[in-house]
């Protein structure tokens, strides 16, 4: 473990007056919160050496209350994201692509939060090429909204064509934002990323003068509840990290809650992973429910939650909540979906209940941060680098290696036909 470094005011300050982008800048000018580009989360991590920032998926208030404390407490930077298919137009959480960043900064402001937060649109999908045109009217709104970072993830589609979605919406993401892109989309043991799909894709970005921050794999997880024992592929990730290494892109685990943390730890230690994202597990904690240590709900024997007594929502506000999920039909990994009609509901509940619904998820963050994650104390290195850079861009971590007539539309089709991938079965994975 590092040797515990606080944050000096006046570094904090300087970070404050130079380190904000523009469009946080614009929505809050009077603001005490270090929201900052993705990209220096990542330079935080890499500074520290075999460290992962958590990613928390903010699907309700008290999530993103408990994760900010919990990285005030350990002393590290941390992204607060929500993907499309949970805040987007169609969504399932009240949390959303524009109110988001206006909760972290409020929350930031009231906590006394001093640690650089990064707000992430996570998984903005774009699941056929119709999808790529009203996306350039969208993205745009959503870093106008506050956002400071996003992925895009054209996973979805052939090789070629997620190259070319990503190449098509770059000029919609800020030269200064962190930048996620995927290959393969996150389905579990089928479909699996390979070395070539990764190495098309990252090559064709970097013959075009883009370097993204993060690239997500299918390495063998799900999103939302892990129910079977594969799991995250620790060597396919850190084969495909090591071929990619000259392009200086670090790897984003997605699918953490159904993970042990040993084998987080392991990804931790043997992979150019910074960032990972948690989410299911957090919408768990937040309403009492069990779980095991790395967040995966437990089931009893007829396959429902199993409600802790004293922790989360109240006992009659669950039972309101199985009701309406018994109405609707949702089970499993579907009582996401009473993230939208429950909200206001559960912000409507005591303050007792509340704090400790806020407290849960600040315990289990905080010991993911500090046992697992390896993050303590890496917001003073976050703070560095922009105190480095002198501005909010810390610039690209790669220069162009691959020659541009080389990754021409044309020759992009061509290339990708010699490309053997396996997709993995058709469904919806979003998480």
């Amino acid at each position: 473990m590092s040797e515990k470094k606080a944050i000096a005011s006046n570094d904090f300050e300087m970070a404050l007056k130079i380190g904000r982008p523009p469009n946080i800048k614009k929505l809050f000018p009077c603001s005490r919160a270090l929201i900052v580009s993705g990209k220096f989360i990542d330079r935080a991590m890499l500074a520290k050496g075999n460290a992962m920032a958590m990613a928390a998926n903010g699907r309700n208030n008290f999530v993103i209350r408990g994760a900010l404390q919990a990285a005030q407490r350990a002393n590290a930077p941390i992204i607060i994201e929500i993907a499309r298919s949970e805040g987007g137009a169609n969504p399932y959480c009240a949390v959303n692509y524009w109110n988001i960043s206006r909760q972290v900064d409020a929350l930031c402001n009231e906590l006394g939060i001093t640690i650089p937060v990064a707000i992430h649109a996570d998984h903005y999908g774009i699941k056929k090429e119709q999808d790529i045109n009203p996306a350039k009217i969208e993205i745009p709104t959503l870093f106008e909204a506050g956002m400071t970072s996003i992925a895009i993830d054209a996973s979805h589609l052939p090789d070629d064509k997620n190259l070319l979605a990503n190449l098509e919406l770059n000029p919609y993401v800020p030269e200064w934002a962190g930048l996620e892109t995927e290959v393969g989309e996150i389905k579990g043991k089928e479909g699996l990323s390979t070395v070539e799909e990764a190495l098309f894709l990252v090559q064709g970005l970097n013959a075009n003068d883009i370097s993204p921050d993060w690239i997500a794999l299918n390495n063998g997880t799900t999103h939302g509840i892990e129910a079977s024992g594969q799991g995250i592929q620790v060597g396919l990730t850190a084969e495909i990290h090591q071929a990619l290494a000259k392009y200086k892109i670090s790897g984003a685990q997605h699918g953490t809650s159904g993970n042990s943390s040993d084998r987080l730890r392991e990804i931790v230690a043997n992979t150019r992973t910074t960032k990972a994202n948690v989410a299911t597990a957090l919408q768990m904690i937040s309403w009492g429910l069990e779980v095991n240590d790395y967040g995966n709900a437990i089931l009893d024997d007829s396959g429902n939650f199993i409600k802790l007594k004293d922790q989360g929502v109240t006992q009659e506000m669950w039972a309101e909540m199985v009701a309406y999920a018994q109405a609707h039909e949702f089970k499993g990994g579907n009582y996401k979906k009473l993230n939208l009609p429950f909200e206001n509901k559960l912000l409507g509940q005591v303050e007792t209940i509340r704090t400790r619904m806020v407290k849960q998820v600040e315990a289990f963050v905080y010991n993911m941060l500090v046992n697992v994650f390896n993050a303590q104390d890496s917001a003073p290195l976050a703070i560095e680098a922009i105190l480095k850079a002198g501005t909010y861009d810390p610039g690209r971590k790669a220069e162009r290696i691959e020659n541009p007539d080389e990754w021409t539309p044309e020759k992009i089709v061509k290339r990708a036909a010699s490309i053997t991938s396996d997709k993995g079965a058709e469904g919806d994975f979003d998480d």
